[in-house]
């Protein structure tokens, strides 16, 4: 068994407003691209211009149709690791090539130490972990070490590809072990919760549910959606169990 830090100087993360999110797989594409060439490259793709197209992607995003009362929409889900304060993907792996850092919460995977049983991916709840059976190693996502420290990009590019990506500024990224921190006072303001909670793993990243009609467009005299946050969890629960 691997262990985990006592605690971290930070909780570096992802805050993700599923109400702007428009699934333009932006950031699909940009943290395919990045990561294609950085720290954990290459990512394998197969047969990519087949009908079984598949590889390594660190980012996917989903949609589904959610229908309430106040009617219907479709809700895009970003999905990527959450680098949990309490990942079992670390706490299962028998080489210690998973690993919590203590200096800002990123989980990791070292290459040289992957010995490719495949452990951390049944055990992650949350589907994040990416088999590359071209070298016989477990992948993930980094939040892209190799640009949030790189020194020599403009202070304003040191963010994952996938936040720089965004048309939309659906992806926020900062400290979410800060109290004052941009990213803290987002959830704090719009109700931020954790991917299944009931786990226990503690997920860093944070999901902004959708609001209501009338919370995002108060001036419209429409009837009041329910907030989806029960009803999307569930369905997240659904997915991430088959």
């Amino acid at each position: 068994m691997t262990c985990l830090p006592a605690r971290t100087d930070k909780q570096l993360g992802l805050v993700i407003d599923l109400d702007t999110c428009v699934g333009c797989q932006a950031c699909v594409t940009a943290c395919k691209a990045w990561n294609t060439g950085g720290h954990m490259a290459p990512l394998i793709d197969l047969q990519p211009y087949g009908a079984g197209a598949d590889g390594v992607w660190f980012n996917r995003v989903h949609a589904y149709e959610h229908e309430n009362a106040g009617g219907g929409r479709t809700v895009h889900f970003p999905r990527s690791c959450l680098h949990c304060a309490q990942p079992a993907c670390v706490t299962v792996c028998p080489t210690g090539a998973s690993y919590k850092r203590s200096s800002d919460g990123i989980v990791l995977v070292d290459e040289d130490k992957c010995i490719g049983c495949q452990l951390c991916s049944w055990a992650c709840p949350y589907g994040a972990r990416e088999f590359d059976t071209s070298v016989g190693v477990m992948k993930k996502c980094t939040l892209c070490i190799d640009r949030i420290y790189n020194q020599n990009l403009p202070v304003n590019d040191r963010v994952p590809a996938c936040v720089a990506a965004c048309p939309t500024g659906a992806r926020h990224f900062g400290d979410l072990g800060d109290p004052s921190s941009p990213v803290s006072q987002l959830v704090r303001e719009r109700g931020g919760v954790d991917l299944m909670p009931e786990l226990g793993y503690q997920p860093a990243n944070k999901y902004l549910v959708p609001r209501s009609h009338t919370d995002r467009a108060p001036a419209v005299d429409a009837p009041a959606m329910e907030p989806v946050a029960s009803g999307l969890l569930a369905w997240v629960d659904r997915m991430l169990s088959r």
